[in-house]
């Protein structure tokens, strides 16, 4: 493994491995992805072996610009060029009918593929040298907690990747937003820093929601994002009694929450994490945070649940499933 920075010689070094087969972890202003060629069902191959990942779970393409999409993509609906126009570069994914050639590894199998343009410009120069599609989910362990810097990748993965490009802490922090346009209405197959509001204004109403025989997608299963430690999320009014409960019982607990503890929490056996009280701000450092409690050693985290309102949507959808506690789709919308 090869720690670079974002420099032009590391991004053409990077490229390269690329080019032979290999895998290279790079920065996105969502989280670090783990990238492969993804016209080579080889090294397509190689990050579902290091990640643990079940074949028929879809990844992500990643391309340089929107004038890629006619090549992994076929009847491309008009919407997904307006959407593609004023999201991307950024973090929104499109879920399309994909072109014959695009090679069932990436897809999971199925007859859609996710596209999405990063807005990181270590991702952008990467592309560009590349010169082609980066099937890239994040770079963590199946399931766990998604990386957003450079040291993550190499404590989830040592030499098992020929290079990761550091490129600082992501911005966003949190998954890419997912927008299903293969079927007969668009569907948001996973909550992300795009909202239902912004995509309204372009698709004229907001999207439906998953549903059954909604395509797969990425970060979509009941239990994901989880750290080590066994994670519980409560509502703001249940924190005190829920610690306290636990703390009685004899175990230690870690809490994350927005508010600042009360004197009777603070003991030796508990520990109390601050979190921004702004929906961007607990994006971004969310990740972090849950790699740095699940080092503390507890016995449970505690988590206050975000507030049920748009902005804090792709927070709560994660928080839900490092709980395991996700809804699984209806067939309503």
């Amino acid at each position: 493994m090869h720690l670079g920075e974002d420099t032009p010689d590391a991004i053409a070094q990077a490229a390269g491995i690329l080019r032979r087969g290999g895998l290279v972890a790079f920065p996105t202003e969502t989280v670090y992805g783990l990238g492969a060629d993804a016209r080579n069902p080889e090294a397509v191959a190689r990050v579902f072996r290091a990640k643990g990942r079940p074949a028929d779970h879809p990844l992500i393409v990643h391309l340089a610009d929107s004038g890629e999409i006619a090549q992994w993509a076929r009847e491309v609906p008009a919407v997904a060029w307006q959407l593609a126009e004023r999201f991307w570069p950024g973090p929104l994914t499109l879920i399309l009918k994909r072109s014959p050639d695009v090679p069932a590894a990436v897809t999971g199998g199925q007859d859609t593929v996710g596209l999405r343009v990063p807005n990181h410009p270590v991702a952008l120069a990467l592309l560009r040298a590349f010169g082609g599609g980066i099937a890239a989910p994040s770079a963590n362990r199946f399931g766990r907690v998604s990386p957003t810097s450079a040291a993550h990748v190499i404590a989830e993965f040592g030499d098992a990747v020929e290079w990761v490009i550091d490129g600082g802490s992501c911005r966003v922090g949190l998954e890419s937003t997912i927008l299903d346009l293969s079927g007969e209405q668009p569907r948001m197959l996973r909550p992300g820093a795009v909202t239902s509001e912004a995509l309204a204004a372009i698709l004229g109403a907001p999207p439906a929601m998953r549903s059954i025989g909604s395509p797969r997608a990425p970060g979509c299963l009941p239990s994901h994002y989880a750290p080590d430690t066994p994670l519980r999320l409560v509502e703001t009014g249940s924190i005190e009694p829920t610690v306290r409960a636990l703390v009685a019982s004899g175990h230690t607990v870690a809490v994350l929450s927005r508010q600042p503890p009360a004197s009777a929490d603070s003991t030796s056996r508990c520990r109390w994490a601050r979190m921004p009280a702004n929906a961007d701000e607990y994006g971004h450092v969310l990740y972090a945070r849950l790699r740095e409690i699940d080092a503390w050693g507890c016995r449970c985290i505690v988590v206050e649940s975000p507030p049920a309102t748009s902005a804090w949507n792709a927070a709560r959808d994660r928080l839900w499933r490092a709980a395991g506690a996700a809804p699984e789709p209806t067939d309503g919308t």
